[in-house]
């Protein structure tokens, strides 16, 4: 036999939570406010695809004690739209707040809009090339040759009018600042029409190959400037001029003015002396140097007059 008296402390501390959890609830003001929520579509067909702007909320009023509502955070109320009925053409979607997901002790009074419109297209799928694209400018003297994508093309899916616009699906850029021999990198791949996207690669490799510039030009006896030379000291360089190639585009060699090339030796630090040093040329970003003749140069330091 169960003894109705037994734990009777606990059961009477369990009762007056109990009263205490009720008086508050009772007691606490009912108020009501409107919201801005969340509108999740559920159960598209596979065989349509939303076209045009997609609505992602709607206005309710909720009603509930001030605590609960003051509890309600983003996400806690969702309208949860199905959408298992839908096909091509303008459609509209009764709203009523049976289909508002809200947490306990808040009511869904009202759904504004009460029916949603929305416009469906059949789902379509095209395949088409990947465009690499690269960023930067390769080494001076350099461009930028055969690019390739692998894999070479993808399919495209979203609704059918879009579907017949794309063209091209496009790569993150590639950097080739300063490239002169080949670059390869592993890049994401995308569309630009946000009513499309890429059905299974999400990723290209991509290759791009570096090729010596097309056009050359060569500077004869530039002059040799000794830079660099130490107090109380006189350079001569032996011979005192030289030959400068360079290699570009046909356009950016034709910009540069034969004064804007500059053949110089650096005695930094030498003292009076006979050497045999290395010559090298500032040259502007549009050209690379491909030779220099002679490479080097005898250079005589000696002490000047005090």
């Amino acid at each position: 036999m169960i003894w109705p008296f037994r734990h009777l402390g606990l059961k009477l501390l369990s009762l007056g939570l109990a009263v205490l959890l009720w008086m508050a609830v009772a007691g606490e003001e009912i108020v009501e406010r409107g919201l801005r929520v969340p509108l999740e579509l559920q159960q598209l067909p596979s065989s349509v695809e939303l076209s045009g702007d997609m609505p992602t909320g709607v206005d309710v009023r909720v009603r509930g004690g001030s605590g609960a509502l003051s509890r309600v955070g983003p996400g806690d109320v969702v309208a949860v739209l199905d959408l298992r009925g839908a096909r091509p053409g303008r459609r509209l979607f009764p709203l009523t707040p049976d289909q508002v997901r809200a947490p306990f002790g808040v009511e869904i009074v009202q759904v504004m809009p009460s029916a949603v419109a929305m416009t469906f297209e059949a789902s379509a799928t095209r395949t088409v090339p990947v465009l690499p694209s690269v960023d930067g400018r390769p080494a001076p003297g350099f461009v930028v040759g055969t690019l390739t994508a692998d894999p070479a093309t993808v399919d495209v899916v979203g609704p059918e009018s879009a579907v017949k616009r794309a063209t091209e699906v496009l790569t993150e850029p590639v950097l080739i600042a300063g490239a002169k021999d080949r670059v390869r990198e592993t890049v994401t791949i995308g569309v630009l029409d946000p009513a499309l996207r890429v059905k299974n690669a999400k990723t290209a490799v991509v290759t791009v190959q570096m090729e010596p510039a097309p056009a050359e030009r060569v500077l004869h006896n530039r002059p040799v400037h000794l830079r660099n030379v130490g107090g109380n000291l006189v350079a001569q360089a032996s011979p005192a001029t030289v030959n400068v190639t360079l290699r570009g585009s046909r356009d950016g060699l034709a910009r540069i003015a034969g004064d804007e090339v500059s053949a110089y030796v650096d005695v930094a630090g030498l003292g009076a002396g006979q050497y045999t040093l290395d010559v090298h040329v500032d040259v502007e970003q549009d050209a690379g140097v491909t030779n220099i003749d002679p490479t080097s140069v005898q250079v005589h330091i000696a002490r000047g007059q005090p």
